[in-house]
């Protein structure tokens, strides 16, 4: 297949793929769309950028088009994602597909927005409904949609599914399927695990296969910096400094460290966004947006909230965590080298992270070049207060250091005040006589028992845990403007929240 017209797809169809300036098919369309056409189930192993969405939405819109609209409640084909940003991504690409089609609706429903829209649309019936499966299942148990008469099911970004804990809820999911339907599934990877699942949800399936599992782009130029921990925010600067990236896209393994490290480089007068898990909708769509026109051309992501990032013109992208799960690094650097175009993939790897390069390059059959940067780099001192913060927190310091000197200081209680004669006489007087006319009697309480607790002059209050909540716990307890100050440290080694 040279072009899309010896597909025999509609005339509708074909004039939206030339509007959009398709010309030519990518491997993974020339394989699947023959196949799809007539309905059989298929296993598609594909990587990122390859043209897997148009694989299968072409062959999809082509099948539903002469069939009736969906009824209430009722969804004709469901695709499956595992994040809100593919979730939009694929959406748009079915609505651009589908512009000459003015009887196909096609929607989108995931979390962290409202309900309510969503369900006004599930009530009207969708013929193709994009969802992340977690608000799927919402709207399944509040009655709002069913699948009883469901055609056509994708699972896309299986692999990914697995990493976000999605696979039973899929499970759950495809219960509630006809079991007459048309069944794709796509994953980049093929761990053993993706295999069982697809093995469960396909019948007679056509294996499509456009790279060896695990593979990585070939126009994507590889190397990694051996560098320590500490270095990282100086050789991120100096990178940037001497690649001068048109856009680049920089990965942590975590959401507090995406945070930080666009703060860092606001700090050192470079311009970041970020994009995970903790930020609203409305954010995350702004930040990718942003990147997208090109007024943001740095964006710092992690893992999950890249699934999706379909942004053509990234000219680099940085590891600045190496990713604990090896397959995650063939769906990171597959954000650049996309559409035929060429791309540069930098690793950061400090020497505890040696054992996740040891894993991506058994798993990707390939010695990545390698660079030693260590002790070349001043460890830079110009932290922001969470590093200072997240380095002192649970540490004692060492005597006689400089930080051990600093907190001697600001533990030092003040020298009492002097105290002048006449306090000192009032001090050695019986209490009787010391009380002045028209003071206060001691409380009854004041004269215990032995044995019993001598209350406090302190005033008595309730603790209703605001003090706390105010001043964040590590103030709380530690106490003063230096415990205000503290955060406590960031989780090490902990995955993605998503």
């Amino acid at each position: 297949m040279t072009s899309f017209s010896d597909f025999g797809l509609a005339d509708t169809l074909n004039r939206a793929l030339t509007d959009a300036g398709y010309e030519t098919p990518t491997p993974i369309q020339t394989q699947a769309i023959p196949d799809l056409l007539k309905g059989r189930d298929l296993l598609g192993i594909a990587q990122t950028g390859t043209g897997k969405t148009a694989a299968f939405a072409l062959p999809i819109l082509q099948r539903l088009a002469p069939g009736k609209p969906a009824a209430p409640r009722r969804v004709r084909a469901l695709i499956l994602s595992p994040t809100r940003e593919l979730a939009t991504q694929i959406a748009e690409s079915f609505k651009l597909y589908a512009r000459y089609m003015n009887h196909m609706s096609v929607a989108v429903v995931f979390g962290g927005v409202g309900h309510r829209p969503q369900e006004d649309r599930l009530k009207r019936g969708v013929d193709i409904l994009v969802a992340t499966p977690g608000r799927l299942m919402d709207h399944m148990a509040a009655g709002m949609v069913s699948l009883e008469t469901t055609e056509i099911f994708v699972l896309d970004e299986a692999d990914q599914m697995l990493d976000m804990g999605f696979v039973q809820p899929v499970r759950r999911i495809v219960k509630t399927l006809p079991k007459a339907r048309q069944s794709l599934f796509f994953s980049a990877t093929m761990p053993k695990e993706i295999g069982q699942l697809a093995g469960e949800m396909l019948f007679n399936p056509v294996t499509v296969s456009v790279a060896p599992a695990a593979t990585t782009v070939e126009r994507v130029e590889q190397r990694v910096i051996h560098v320590e921990t500490g270095a990282k925010r100086r050789l991120l600067l100096d990178v940037i400094v001497a690649e001068k990236p048109e856009r680049a896209l920089i990965f942590t393994r975590t959401k507090h460290g995406a945070d930080r490290v666009v703060r860092q480089l606001g700090q050192d007068g470079v311009d970041a966004a970020a994009i995970h898990g903790n930020k609203s909708q409305a954010q995350r769509e702004k930040a990718l947006a942003a990147f997208k026109a090109g007024s943001t051309q740095i964006l710092v992501a992690t893992d999950i909230a890249a699934r999706g990032i379909d942004v053509t013109g990234v000219s680099h992208v940085i590891n600045f965590d190496l990713p604990n799960i090896p397959e995650s690094y063939v769906h990171r650097i597959g954000r650049t080298a996309r559409a035929g175009a060429s791309g540069v993939a930098i690793s950061f790897c400090a020497d505890d992270e040696r054992p996740y390069l040891k894993d991506i390059e058994k798993i990707t059959r390939q010695k990545i070049p390698a660079e030693d940067r260590r002790g070349t780099i001043a460890i830079s001192e110009k932290a922001d207060s969470s590093e200072r913060g997240e380095r002192s927190f649970g540490k004692r310091p060492q005597p006689g250091s400089r930080s051990s000197n600093q907190a001697a200081r600001n533990n030092r209680r003040p020298a009492p005040a002097p105290v002048s004669a006449e306090q000192q006489r009032r001090d050695a007087m019986p209490a009787a006589k010391a009380r002045q006319p028209g003071a206060a009697k001691p409380s009854h309480a004041a004269h215990a028992k032995p044995g019993q607790a001598k209350p406090s002059n302190r005033p008595v209050h309730r603790d209703t845990g605001a003090s706390e909540e105010s001043l964040g716990r590590v103030g709380f307890l530690a106490g003063g403007r230096d415990g205000m100050k503290r955060r406590p440290a960031e989780g090490r080694g902990q995955r993605d929240g998503r």
